[in-house]
């Protein structure tokens, strides 16, 4: 994808309270062209249709293609959009790394989680990735597996890391970098495939596959 305008820019998606400077969405930003942050407000106290709306605001602003890379109840807020926006693959967003989505259905550690439940249960119309860790004090592993199940994503165990953010001490966190590089690998295989964005078929893949890492 040598033409500018076809380069997916990345947007960062923070969830609660902003990602801070030790956080590896951050280094990411500091580090790499084509990164930036979706400023959704209201970050200690999210509002559903609030975030949907802002991150629907820099996703149309981008002007390119967007790849979304998430975190947390960031996660919870691509997969609202997707479900109210309802677009189609490449309209523009080709593809959506999702770490550390915490539990917003059953007793989720925040109150302020609770106004994005329930969690969406349709398939992702572009190509995803959620992460999840074994010791995430928001989110209990196999719930994780599920929502990748549920979206219709590839599934990747980041191990015994925590929430995934600055306390888990990640810095650049080169296995994120790593999924997001087989991600993109991915969007420019299907765009090769496709010479014109077509839907990505959602039928038959609610079902997760792991990643062999």
């Amino acid at each position: 994808m040598s033409d500018s305008r076809r380069t997916p820019l990345i947007l960062n998606v923070p969830g609660l309270e902003n990602s801070g400077p030790a956080h590896w969405q951050s280094v990411w930003e500091s580090e790499y062209d084509d990164i930036a942050r979706v400023d959704l407000e209201s970050w200690d106290r999210p509002h559903r249709n609030g975030w949907v709306n802002k991150l629907n605001l820099a996703i149309r602003d981008a002007g390119r293609p967007v790849i979304l890379v998430a975190h947390s109840l960031g996660c919870h807020a691509v997969a609202w959009w997707a479900a109210m926006e309802r677009p189609a693959y490449g309209d523009p967003v080709v593809g959506a790394l999702l770490v550390a989505p915490p539990e917003i259905d059953l007793a989720p550690m925040d109150d302020r989680l609770k106004a994005f439940s329930p969690s969406p249960k349709a398939p992702l119309p572009f190509p995803s990735i959620v992460v999840a860790s074994h010791d995430d004090p928001y989110i209990q592993f196999h719930r994780g597996r599920r929502l990748a199940q549920f979206w219709g994503s590839r599934f990747a165990d980041a191990g015994h890391v925590g929430h995934i953010n600055a306390q888990s001490g990640l810095g650049t966190w080169s296995f994120g970098q790593f999924l997001l590089r087989k991600l993109i690998g991915t969007v420019e295989r299907l765009e090769t495939a496709h010479a014109d964005p077509q839907p990505v078929p959602v039928e038959g893949r609610r079902r997760s596959i792991d990643l062999g890492v």
